[in-house]
């Protein structure tokens, strides 16, 4: 069977295959000659994961999955959320998403915020989700070097370290993306398909 991640991203890509068993191959969109830049024009992180893998499974007609992530910072009622890459402008700049953050969370005492991902799975006509959430806190200035995007101001739930000041292994263990695409490893071992 053919399983197609719905990325152009391939470090992403290869994080996702070495989260897979061995015989559980997957490709990219570069790999099935998908150029386009897919539309992410849904309000939630389920809507997205799902229009970008049924775009792959119309215009291709291979099974799929996508994913999209968010932050969702509590005291902001949400946000980022679905809009999270580009929160401060459409460049997409994770420095200046999380100046704006830090700007929006100045004074607030409650920091509660949660990391979010969505993988949404297309296999001839079912549609299923996956779901993996990392519970945390913003703190008040930058940490780390590790990760990307607001890995340096989130701190997960019992660790005093941010995500961007773990070493990549440890944050993977507890990470948002890690526990969704568990949980999408673990179902498609369970199919006859590999």
């Amino acid at each position: 069977m053919k399983l197609v991640f719905a990325t152009h991203n391939p470090h992403k890509l290869a994080e996702v295959q070495s989260m897979l068993p061995e015989n559980m191959k997957i490709l990219g969109l570069n790999d099935i000659k998908c150029e386009e830049d897919i539309p992410e024009t849904q309000d939630t992180l389920q809507g997205n994961a799902l229009q970008k893998a049924r775009f792959v499974r119309e215009h291709y007609c291979c099974f799929c999955f996508s994913d999209d992530t968010g932050l969702e910072i509590e005291a902001l009622g949400g946000k980022p959320g679905v809009l999270s890459a580009r929160y401060a402008g459409d460049s997409r700049d994770s420095l200046a998403n999380m100046d704006k953050v830090l700007k929006e969370m100045e004074g607030v005492e409650n920091r509660k915020a949660r990391f979010r991902t969505v993988i949404a799975l297309i296999l001839e006509n079912e549609e299923l989700l996956f779901e993996g959430i990392a519970e945390g806190e913003i703190i008040r200035e930058k940490r780390g070097i590790e990760g990307f995007g607001y890995d340096p101001i989130f701190v997960p739930s019992g660790y005093k370290q941010t995500f961007a000041e773990m070493p990549l292994k440890e944050k993977n263990r507890i990470s948002h993306r890690y526990k969704a695409f568990n949980m999408l490893s673990e179902y498609l071992m369970s199919l006859n398909y590999f």
